[in-house]
């Protein structure tokens, strides 16, 4: 699947692992990819985000992963739906953060890194990569771009789906901007 990847698209895999090596994390995740499409220029999924507006608003993205991770990955549907049964999240994250400390919940991403000590794809991560590859099939596409990564991204249900969307990238606006069709 690799050789079908674009110089764009190899670069974001690229940036996604060296985000994970930075963070110390011994696996890739969806949110490394998300951060690896915000860092990079001059490509597809760099015009749409900042087209959709999300590439100004980068440091708020980080911050709302923090926070999402913080929860322990918790997403806000999952956050309202038990505000909806008196559970405050925000409550139950500051008393185990009480008693285990800061990020207590927020954990490390499970996985092992390979023997090189190179990080390894989480299933998450390998999902939105097979997710491209179906979606450039069915643009009837030969190559793998960076826009296909976002487009799965944006596709899939997860934290890094989720914060993209908060910020204005959602599936229906990413294949707008890029295609010209969705809403």
């Amino acid at each position: 699947m690799f050789e079908r990847f674009t110089t764009d698209a190899r670069g974001v895999v690229i940036g996604a692992v060296e985000h994970a090596s930075r963070a110390g994390s011994p696996v890739v995740t969806e949110e490394h990819l998300l951060l690896a499409l915000l860092d990079r220029e001059g490509g597809k999924a760099a015009f749409a985000l900042t087209s959709l507006g999300v590439t100004d608003r980068r440091a708020e993205v980080v911050e709302a992963l923090a926070a999402a991770r913080r929860r322990g990955g918790m997403s806000k549907a999952d956050e309202d739906a038990l505000a909806g049964l008196g559970i405050s999240v925000e409550e139950i994250v500051a008393r185990v953060e009480e008693t285990h400390g800061p990020g207590a919940l927020a954990g490390t991403e499970r996985g092992k890194a390979w023997p090189s000590g190179r990080p390894s794809f989480t299933k998450g991560s390998k999902k939105v990569l097979e997710k491209s590859l179906r979606m450039a099939l069915a643009r009837k596409q030969k190559h793998i771009g960076d826009e296909h990564l976002l487009l799965a991204l944006a596709a899939m249900p997860g934290m890094a789906g989720e914060v993209l969307a908060e910020f204005g990238g959602t599936y229906g606006g990413v294949e707008r901007v890029l295609f010209g069709v969705g809403g």
